[in-house]
């Protein structure tokens, strides 16, 4: 292992993935979305990046445990009892794997995301 192994998110020349919920769990909007994983690891179980999401609802399901630190715009997460939190700029949280419920952007959001999946 050697320093150029480091990855710096200001440097990372990763392409972005464009893309959108599947059309049976889109709630509200047109919820497009797009990744930059800027690292993955080995073991497929690791992954880090920066994620953006335009105005609209969506269902979601956590297979994974998600570290969030949002770095721009707005969101209510609701879970499936509709419960709801807002996060915004500067907030950071965990959703733990198994987590059900809806994700809402309410103004064009960009999160830095860590997930953990674990492999069976």
């Amino acid at each position: 292992m050697n320093i150029e192994q480091i990855v710096d998110f200001a440097q990372a020349g990763t392409a972005p993935e464009h893309y959108r919920p599947a059309p049976e769990k889109i709630l509200a909007g047109d919820p497009a979305q797009s990744v930059r994983n800027h690292y993955g690891s080995p073991c497929g179980q690791f992954n880090v990046g920066i994620w953006e999401g335009a105005v609209g609802q969506w269902k979601v399901s956590y297979t994974e445990h998600e570290y969030c630190e949002i770095l721009q715009g707005v969101s209510v997460i609701r879970d499936a009892a509709g419960g709801a939190k807002t996060v915004r700029a500067g907030d950071r949280f965990v959703i733990p794997a198994g987590f059900q419920g809806t994700w809402e952007v309410l103004e064009p959001c960009r999160k830095v995301y860590v997930i953990f999946e674990q492999k069976a």
